[in-house]
């Protein structure tokens, strides 16, 4: 009988596994890295154990260090998670050698699905649907567009979509320089890429007594840089097409038992818009998306996975799917500019009504509020590193209606309050609302074919500088009974400027006896430092005003903004030189593809940092000489380090 599980993770999922352990009445064993030693899932595990290091190669991903762990705790499971070494068969079998129980599936069943090039091979002879393999030499113009694809891995690592055969070998070298980074194997193979594709992928759960289950399908369509950001199930386009989903289920269990599975995996597909379909992968682990199953079905996949390393029987036939769940992925990126992740301290995490919502729990129920579940890894106080995936939670959503859960989940985003860090919370409440998307149509074209929004509006940016600063003023303690900055007798106006993004907002009024004095038709109904209420052409809104070092977060029904305040005196030994690149972000420099000495010219690629699991390019920002290059690759780098400046040719 188990009594203690190792969690072989971190973040959301650490905390979601620990929700069920505890729930079948194991303790809960966390391991962390010196950055995550603060991290909430640490803090809820009933034991911890330091893995020293930062990156992942020296902590997450050495399995010897995490079985020696749950032995020196005492755990007598293991159970992986997602992502480092859940699909590891190595890892799998020396779990297996230490005497503790694998709550994954078998290592055979790992090992044949571990290769995505042999994986091919194996659904083609099972039955299964699956785009021809071509190696790098046999594409023509005639296959164009391809994808070039890590064989080992995933997680969009080591993938690139070429449309030019003149950039195929750039691509190829460039993929598998990524995918050898990431998984430490550097092949890579091409398929046909379908650029209005659908990503389908079906649930399947497996005893070890022959019981297949295939437990719905989801669709994860919307993707940025070939990961996932919104998932739902059922499929809107299997919803469409009657046959579809007993096809893709008959594959799905077709390809489970060519590999004699066991647990939870997940088959991946990718169909047109006529319902035909194609193998992508099988993933021999939980998925990130597994809440809207879940949500759908009833089931706790996580229970089962313990029921089945177990030994236990599934019954027959999984229960239906009723009624829709949306999952959106919240990211501290910045998706303007280039998806670039965010880093920082989340000063404020308020999500569903919800403040640091604990991972895996449903947002109570009281006040009208079911349907709502937040799987999060973060609370007020937590820092988002460089070292890992930018995510910090998931929230989902469901109910009977799709277009209504929709709109439900965009609304709750809207309401939610989250300080410290950018996230990619205005793109997601978008494409909830988008109506293409409310039509199902949801390809992985979809970022491509709508763009990715739109910035907050100007005027809002420029009406809640105003909030803050007017929340700045009445923070000032007065001898007599007047707000700040209030002048009796005529003067110039207070000013206050603000950096949002690249750009600078400035701000100016007067106080005066008849109220306030700025442009536009704005007044003010009341003011405290924590609170502006404002009358903008009619409308009246409030702004809550929230300060900490260095930031001032303003939120409104209009919309959350962002403000770093300006200092009127800039201190020179932070100023840069004319022509410096300087890392938008911590990262390590994976490559570098100039010489102090060459010219370049704007735009031009010259360096790559690794940060969060992306891959971002440093391009020159004008025509001109390299003149200084400060960076090597393997180096880490800290945000607003010179990597390198380009001066103007002599």
């Amino acid at each position: 009988m188990l009594t203690s599980v190792l969690v072989a993770n971190r973040g959301e999922i650490a905390r979601r596994i620990f929700r069920t352990a505890r729930s079948l009445g194991l303790s809960a064993v966390a391991v962390h890295s010196s950055a995550d030693a603060a991290m909430p899932f640490v803090g809820e595990a009933d034991a911890a154990v330091h893995l020293p290091g930062n990156a992942a190669s020296d902590t997450y991903l050495r399995g010897d260090l995490v079985i020696e762990a749950a032995l020196k705790a005492g755990a007598d499971a293991v159970h992986p998670g997602y992502g480092f070494l859940s699909e590891n068969a190595g890892f799998a079998q020396a779990v297996i050698d230490a005497g503790l129980t694998w709550i994954g599936p078998p290592v055979d069943a790992i090992s044949s699905m571990g290769s995505k090039i042999e994986a091919k091979k194996l659904m083609a002879a099972a039955g299964v649907p699956v785009l021809a393999e071509l190696t790098p030499a046999e594409v023509s113009a005639d296959d164009l567009p391809v994808l070039v694809k890590a064989s080992a891995g995933g997680g969009g690592r080591g993938m690139r979509v070429v449309s030019r055969l003149a950039e195929l070998p750039g691509e190829i070298e460039a993929a598998s320089a990524e995918a050898l980074s990431a998984f430490g194997d550097g092949t890579v193979f091409c398929e046909r890429y379908l650029t209005a594709g659908r990503h389908l992928e079906v649930q399947i759960m497996a005893d070890q007594h022959g019981t297949i289950w295939a437990v719905g399908e989801r669709e994860c369509s919307i993707q940025r840089r070939h990961q996932k950001v919104i998932e739902e199930a059922p499929s809107p386009l299997v919803d469409r097409i009657p046959s579809l989903r007993a096809e893709l289920f008959d594959a799905a269990r077709k390809a489970a038992a060519a590999i004699n599975y066991v647990g939870a995996g997940t088959v991946e597909f990718l169909a047109d818009e006529s319902g035909a379909f194609y193998f992508l992968e099988m993933n021999t682990r939980l998925q990130v998306e597994h809440p809207v199953t879940e949500e759908t079905t009833g089931l706790d996949l996580v229970e089962l996975q313990f029921a089945v390393a177990t030994g236990a029987h599934l019954p027959p036939e999984p229960p239906p799917t009723v009624g829709h769940a949306i999952e959106v992925r919240l990211y501290a990126e910045d998706p303007v500019n280039d998806w670039q992740p965010q880093t920082g301290v989340v000063r404020r995490f308020e999500v569903c009504g919800k403040k640091s919502p604990p991972g895996g729990e449903n947002v109570p129920e009281s006040g009208g509020r079911a349907g709502l579940r937040v799987d999060s890894g973060v609370e007020v106080g937590s820092e988002v590193s460089p070292y890992y995936d930018a995510m910090l939670a998931k929230v989902i959503a469901s109910g009977a209606d799709r277009t209504a859960v929709a709109r439900r989940l965009a609304g709750e985003l809207q309401r939610a309050r989250i300080h410290g860090v950018g996230t990619n919370r205005d793109l997601l409440m978008w494409v909830l609302r988008h109506p293409a998307f409310l039509a199902g149509e949801t390809d992985t074209g979809f970022f491509e074919r709508h763009g990715i929004g739109r910035p907050v509006d100007p005027q809002v940016v420029k009406v809640s500088a105003l909030a803050a600063a007017l929340a700045d003023a009445a923070g000032r303690v007065l001898p007599v009974a007047v707000p700040g900055g209030w002048r009796n007798v005529p003067s110039q106006r207070q000013r206050k400027a603000y950096r949002v993004g690249d750009a600078t907002v400035e701000v100016g009024y007067r106080l005066t006896r008849d109220g306030l004095v700025v442009e536009g038709n704005i007044t003010l109904v009341d003011s405290t430092p924590e609170r502006v209420v404002l009358e903008v052409d009619g409308v009246r809104r409030s702004f809550d005003v929230a300060v900490y070092d260095g930031l001032v977060c303003v939120d409104s029904s209009a919309g959350s903004v962002a403000l770093t305040p300006v200092e009127r005196f800039v201190d020179p030994s932070q100023q840069v030189s004319a022509g410096s690149l300087v890392a938008p972000m911590p990262g390590t420099v994976i490559r570098v593809g100039v010489q102090v000495g060459d010219r370049v010219k704007q735009g031009q690629p010259l360096l790559w940092l690794e940060a969060m699991k992306m891959e971002h390019t440093i391009s020159a920002p004008a025509d001109g000489v390299l003149s200084e290059l400060r960076v090597e690759a393997g180096q880490q780098v800290e945000v607003g380090a010179v990597l390198a400046v380009v001066g103007e040719e002599a």
